[in-house]
């Protein structure tokens, strides 16, 4: 199979990018038999291509030690990828362009993508390869420069993934694989789960009709465990006097702090604490089926369908810590931007002291997630080659991509359950891991069973659906004189659909009694254990104590309790957000061989129109009030839906010019200019306005535009490429990006349905002059004050006496609520420039070879730290490098890859703050070895990151740790048997 593949490889991606259904001459026969063969084939395609054009083929696949297609394509110079929890490969970057503006195709066909992130359905247009087993694909092509023939959309690359077609692997080829994977991630998993991957193809009726069919399915085990900052970080100036800032000067406090940060200087108080403990189970099937009909050899008709699932469920259970910000000793790195080295607060947690000193809660939270995504595109492809100078594609599809919840309990369920007997707490960042530190109260050893109570819950249902309709009408005339005409015309239409419904008991200090939860339910359990491979993690001073329990078990106790409807997740959604987006496109484009100074040398030149009408349908939920729930917790009260309308459009006129030439044997000249689009996010252009959170200064919320123009990009590429020896190369280039329409985030402060706070009226003004600035003392006040009042609910009390409940604002009396409302506009221009060095490397015929790479990327638009402010940065860029030593000789064949990503700013808003998130610099060993035994059995052996690397996320400073997650090496072994013609 793979050698047949190789040869459709090299012929067609010269062609526009449908041609392959065609039957194009066959220049000469490429046999692939093993990984130098393969990667020979690799730098062919590179060699011969029209512009900057990388790829792989299915022995190259197949035999990197990779999970997925991201994680081969990582291995490309130029492209890097971002790594789920798992430690998976699941997006891809090119040449520091972010995953959304990377266009991925199937057979030339648009793909659609769907995801539910943690709590939501994705905005993200881009694709995930995690879906996609490496195993079910043929052939990949990455286009790092467009042209006209080539669809829309990709500004850093055009990725097209092949399947396999019949007609071009005549006879029959028949293999079957089996992999067992031990995965060291998992504590409760088993210990090795399957993975099986086969091909069927076979030609009929002396090759006028095929059949090709593959598929692969994985069971995989896996798990990770995470220390977070997961609510993010509130960012001040250091003069600044706000709810969480420092004491100033007179205020209680102020001695406490060493190593303050100066008036001028940026520093940041954490949110929370937070670790977690992740049992994941994955089943992930693909499947291909390709019909085939060659009537005549002018006609070529293919029908085919491709099918991929991916459910994932997991298993969470947490140990928690949240700050009321009131005061107790730091000490803080030097500025400007300064960071913790530690943070305390101070609690007196004494229940038997007289009053009693109230604690705070020690949550144990757990989480039940359950997704399933489903891809499907059906297709059907007609070539009619006229006659020996012209031919006409036909080609249609349909495809879906969908994602939605696995689960009753939706597609992200969390319940709380805390013991209020946290005292004082503190947190060292000094060190990779942070390390959290609990006071109990005087005489209390350890964490108590007998103590634990449910809190607040959230059952969240998202859903995202995604489908393309596409038709395309392509056509290629060959003149004379070695120069060809390739024109097309297409329709495109994308629906995408993103829904959310939240089933929320905001009862967070407290829902019933402890004694409502049998204490046997509680499994303790010790923290370092799970991050012994973390820096820091060994601290004597670490709190080493959490309990484990099963989510399933305290659901139904609490359903029992309080009522089943508030713990299962609800299909009735109340955000519900559609985006129609219809195009048109035609192209024209001229390709030219010629001798230039006697060298051979070759032109495509040529121009893509395309114009796009957007139309934005919104159901989004009404605000109807808020509550105040426990100290520095509010819900926003949503009754009823609204419906709104937008639309917009745009059009383009996209130029491209490639040129090459063979300056002297074997060295190859490049210079490329095309202009490209990348279309905005789909939560950039869905209509609506949603309020998503309230805090005790401001909330927040979004709201879309369909009326954004995409980012339009002016790209120069110029490379060379010196072909050696035979299977070694070096190559070098330069390009730069020139891109405009930037989206960022515009801020309007408002006060949407006219929402009274209840904590910033008369009622918390009186209570906070009669009791200071601590929010649990400030609400006890209002409680014992106003508890007669339609306003304020008690619900009970807690272990100290504190009163439990909800405060309603009022209208008229408390002021409206003030939110800062996100919207995405155009706003700024970037450039990025980088260098591309690879070289690839036979040793003779020793068996030894040496393939690596590197990408140096920069840009002019970054993100500054010092800044407070809303601010656009180019999230994904970061250099990034390759190596792959392997040896093929004798029945051996042996691989060791390493694969390394410097550090990149990977978002730019830690929970609903604009903070800097960066991922720090990682770098994974993989291995694979394998024999052949027979001319039909190999076997073989893989390791994934073999050295147990850890990856961390930190904010505006290295000692602001948003996440720091362990997962663990994975080690397969299989065989492969191959039933010949």
């Amino acid at each position: 199979m793979a050698n047949a593949i190789a040869v459709a490889l090299g012929v067609t991606t010269a062609l526009p990018a449908l041609a392959q259904e065609a039957s194009p001459a066959v220049l000469e026969e490429v046999v692939v038999t093993g990984i130098r063969a393969s990667m020979e084939s690799s730098m062919n395609l590179k060699r011969d291509s029209q512009g900057v054009v990388d790829g792989l083929v299915a022995e190259d696949i197949g035999k990197f030690p990779d999970t997925n297609l991201a994680e081969a394509l990582q291995r490309i110079s130029g492209v890097s990828i971002d790594r789920s929890n798992i430690g998976e490969g699941q997006r891809i970057t090119v040449r520091g362009v972010g995953p959304d503006f990377n266009l991925v195709l199937l057979n030339g066909r648009q793909m659609p993508a769907s995801r539910i992130e943690e709590t939501s359905a994705s905005n993200s247009r881009a694709f995930d390869f995690a879906n996609l087993a490496s195993e079910s694909i043929a052939a990949v092509e990455v286009f790092k420069t467009s042209r006209a023939s080539i669809p829309t959309g990709g500004i850093g690359a055009t990725i097209n993934v092949k399947t396999a077609r019949p007609l071009e692997n005549p006879g029959r080829t028949l293999s079957f694989g089996v992999k067992g994977v031990m995965d060291q991630s998992t504590e409760s998993g088993d210990s090795i789960t399957p993975e099986i991957s086969g091909i069927y193809s076979e030609t009929f009726a002396d090759g006028k009709f095929g059949i090709a069919i593959t598929g692969s399915y994985q069971d995989r085990n896996s798990g990770y465990n995470q220390a977070a900052v997961a609510n993010g970080w509130r960012s001040f100036r250091g003069d600044e006097n706000n709810w969480g800032t420092l004491p100033q000067e007179g205020q209680p406090g102020y001695g406490l702090i060493t190593n303050r940060p100066g008036a001028s200087d940026v520093y940041s108080v954490p949110q929370n604490l937070l670790y977690s403990f992740n049992e994941i189970q994955r089943e992930r099937t693909n499947g291909q089926i390709a019909l085939q009909f060659r009537p005549v050899d002018a006609v070529t008709a293919t029908l085919d369908y491709t099918y991929s699932e991916n459910k994932v469920a997991q298993q969470r259970n947490e140990l928690s810590a949240w700050f009321n910000f009131s005061g107790g000793p730091s000490e803080w790195t030097d500025g400007p931007i300064s960071a913790p080295v530690y943070y305390e607060e101070t609690i007196g947690c004494n229940p038997t002291a007289t009053p009693p000193l109230s604690c705070n809660d020690l949550a144990m939270a757990g989480g039940e997630y359950a997704t399933k995504n489903q891809n499907d595109s059906i297709g059907f492809n007609l070539r009619w080659d006229v006659s020996d100078s012209l031919g006409f594609t036909l080609d249609y599809h349909n495809s879906t991509a969908e994602s939605g919840a696995d689960s009753p309990y939706g597609s992200n369920a969390v319940l709380g359950v805390a013991g209020i007997y946290r005292g004082t707490t503190r947190v060292d960042f000094s060190k990779d891991f942070p390390v959290l530190s609990v006071q109990l109260p005087p005489g209390q050893d350890g964490i108590d069973a007998s103590q634990m109570l449910t809190t607040g819950s959230s059952f969240r249902n998202s859903y995202m659906k995604s489908e393309v309709e596409q038709v395309q009408l392509l056509g290629d005339l060959v003149f004379a004189d070695d120069s060809s005409l390739d024109f097309g015309v297409s329709l495109t239409e994308v629906n995408n659909r993103s829904a959310f419904a939240n089933v929320e008991q905001a009862a967070w200090g407290g829902r019933g009694t402890a004694a409502d939860i049998p204490d046997d339910v509680f499994r303790p359990d010790t923290v370092r254990k799970y991050f012994d491979r973390i820096s820091g993690s060994n601290s004597p001073d670490l709190f080493n104590q959490f309990f484990r329990w099963d989510f399933k078990t305290v659901r139904q106790l609490a359903a029992d309790l309080y009522g089943a409807s508030d713990y299962l997740a609800s299909d009735n959604f109340t955000t519900d957000r559609n985006v129609k987006e219809e195009s048109k496109s035609a192209f024209v484009q001229y390709n030219r061989a010629f001798d230039l100074a006697d060298r051979p040398a070759h032109i495509a030149l040529g121009v893509r129109y395309e114009q796009t009408d957007v139309t934005s349908s919104a159901l989004v939920p009404v605000a109807t009030g808020i509550t105040w729930n426990s100290a520095n917790e509010f819900s926003i009260i949503k009754s009823g839906t609204d419906f709104t309308t937008l639309k917009g459009d745009y059009d383009y006129f996209l130029p491209s010019l490639d040129f090459d030439v063979e300056v002297v044997d074997n060295v190859v000249v490049r210079a490329s200019y095309s202009e490209t689009i990348g279309r905005p996010g789909w939560g950039d252009i869905q209509g609506g306005q949603t309020l998503d959170a309230m805090r005790i200064d401001v909330g927040t919320g979004r709201q879309g535009d369909p009326g954004l123009l995409p980012l339009e990009s002016q790209n120069f590429d110029l490379s060379v490429e010196w072909y050696y020896a035979p299977g070694s190369y070096f190559s070098a280039g330069y390009f730069r990006k020139d891109i405009d329409n930037y989206i960022g985030v515009g801020n309007i402060q408002g006060t949407p349905f006219d929402l009274p706070h209840p904590a910033q009226g008369r009622r918390y003004n009186e209570a906070r002059a009669a009791v200071g600035n601590d929010l649990v003392e400030i609400r006890q006040y209002i409680f014992e004050n106003y508890a007669n009042t339609p306003q304020v609910t008690i619900t009970g009390t807690d272990s100290n006496g504190n009163f439990l409940g909800t405060i309603l604002g009022i209208a008229g009396e408390d002021p409206a609520a003030v939110f800062n409302i996100t919207v995405p506009a155009n706003q700024r221009s970037a450039k990025l420039d980088g260098w591309e060095f690879a070289v690839q490397h036979m040793f003779g015929d020793s068996g030894f070879g040496v393939s690596a790479n590197v990408t140096l990327v920069d840009s002019d638009l970054k993100y500054d730290d010092a800044n407070l402010g809303d601010q656009f940065a180019l999230e994904g860029l970061s250099d990034s490098a390759n190596l792959v030593v392997f040896y093929d000789k004798n029945n051996w064949q042996a691989r060791v890859a390493y694969n390394w990503r410097d550090e990149f700013l990977s978002g730019r808003f830690d929970s609903e703050r604009p903070n800097p998130v960066y991922t720090e610099a990682y770098g994974q060993y993989d291995v694979n070895v394998s024999y052949q035994v027979t001319d039909q059995l190999n076997v073989f052996a893989e390791g994934i990151n073999v050295t147990d690397e850890i990856q961390r996320l930190h904010e505006r400073a290295q000692n602001q740790a948003f996440y720091v997650t362990q997962t663990g090496a994975r080690y397969m072994i299989g065989a492969r048997y191959n039933f010949g013609k």
